[in-house]
């Protein structure tokens, strides 16, 4: 079972911030391994894509000055692999450094039912933290009736 990172984004109130909250999958990320660059920008890690474009560039050109092309090949393979390996832990650490706050993991096989517990974890945990509702008994809350009373009919007093 796969686990999903909750994060909440920034400001707005309580209803609206578990309303938008993002799913990300903790875990391999095959697209990251084998177009790392592209991976990074799609989910606007720009920095990330310009510092992993840069070493797999670097990595090529030292493969080629010691003309050794396989080796340059095999350290660009390293950055796909870190990036496959450690890029859902970038974007929770994009989404910090953008103000967004962790909510906690859920565990689930897909992201509809990760979103589906998560709703109802949410739902439990504000009605746990609602006011307490306070309950008065029946008998204190009508006055008490003084007169002779017949089954559930009170009659007049007679003079």
């Amino acid at each position: 079972m796969a686990s999903y990172v909750v994060m909440l984004p920034p400001g707005g109130s309580p209803e609206q911030r578990l309303e938008q909250a993002v799913f990300l999958r903790d875990g391999f990320s095959w697209l990251g391994l084998i177009v790392p660059p592209l991976w990074l920008l799609w989910h606007r890690l720009w920095l990330e894509a310009i510092l992993a474009f840069l070493a797999m560039a670097a990595f090529s050109g030292v493969g080629e000055a010691v003309s050794l092309p396989v080796v340059g090949g095999l350290l660009g393979l390293l950055v796909s692999l870190y990036v496959g390996l450690e890029g859902q832990a970038m974007r929770v650490a994009a989404l910090r450094r953008r103000g967004w706050q962790d909510w906690g993991v859920v565990e689930a096989d897909r992201a509809d039912t990760a979103d589906l517990r998560y709703s109802l974890a949410a739902t439990e945990e504000t009605v746990a933290t609602a006011p307490a509702v306070t309950i008065v008994p029946a008998s204190n809350a009508a006055p008490r009736v003084t007169q002779d009373t017949l089954g559930l009919v009170s009659y007049p007093q007679r003079p």
